[in-house]
């Protein structure tokens, strides 16, 4: 297939979904990750479609600052760097002996894998943590039963929670970060998330600076509940001087430390 007929055909899937990864556009035509990396820089630059993390999107009008919810197999290999970052900042805030809710979610996974020797019983409704801290930690783990949703990636009860799950702490992901609070895009997550806010003492926030750009549409908390907030360098003064404004305590990973 020639160059311009795999342009012409990335935009007719576009036609369908605001986005396309680009792990789906590799096995689709049966090329390099780097082709298909031409491919989507091509039709960036050409104003066809937008180039965003992990694959390229769509930009008419209805599409445009949506914020993209990507497959967890995607989204845990992109901006490794900051997260493994804000992991290990993360981890210094955890205190041995104590009982820890981590949710679902790229970052929140490698926070767990920073902490999956400690001394900690570890609550998670996730299955790429539960089935990494099953083979490689050595900390206590509780799993949270229920139906299989292989996006996000978690285990869910309708019946409801544990009652006896209490926490210490709990250290979450998002979609989007604004002035209202940490946003989310799946209904079910914005549910995990407020359930297990109130079974927990401090709620620890883990978000890279891009996801303060994102907007989705779910209030999953208000920014007045968290704790702590840790992300990375490429942090704006103005989403710092958010976080200021509303009382939340925020550490700064540096990302550049600890890549080879």
């Amino acid at each position: 297939m020639s160059d311009v007929s795999r342009h012409d055909a990335v935009l007719a899937l576009l036609r369908d979904r605001p986005f396309v990864s680009v792990n789906e556009l590799t096995s689709y035509f049966g090329v390099s990750p780097a082709t298909i990396r031409r491919d989507i820089d091509k039709l960036s630059e050409a104003g066809s479609a937008q180039k965003v993390y992990g694959g390229i999107a769509a930009i008419q009008a209805e599409h445009r600052r949506r914020a993209i919810a990507l497959p967890f197999s995607d989204n845990r290999d992109i901006a490794v760097a900051a997260k493994r970052a804000i992991a290990r900042a993360a981890s210094q805030l955890v205190r041995d002996g104590s009982i820890i809710i981590v949710h679902a979610g790229s970052t929140c996974f490698h926070f767990g894998v920073e902490i999956a020797s400690r001394s900690v019983r570890v609550v998670t409704h996730s299955m790429p943590l539960a089935g990494y801290l099953a083979e490689f930690g050595t900390c206590h783990v509780t799993v949270s039963g229920g139906d299989l949703h292989r996006e996000p990636g978690l285990l869910y009860d309708p019946s409801g929670f544990d009652p006896d799950v209490y926490a210490s702490q709990f250290f979450v992901g998002a979609l989007g970060v604004g002035p209202g609070g940490i946003l989310e895009s799946h209904p079910l997550l914005v549910r995990f998330v407020k359930e297990f806010a109130d079974r927990t003492n401090e709620i620890v926030l883990l978000a890279d600076s891009r996801k303060f750009e994102e907007r989705p549409p779910l209030v999953a908390l208000p920014l007045s509940r968290l704790s702590h907030v840790v992300t990375d360098d490429g942090l704006k003064d103005s989403h710092a001087r958010m976080l200021e404004d509303n009382g939340v305590k925020f550490t700064i990973a540096e990302a550049s430390k600890g890549v080879a």
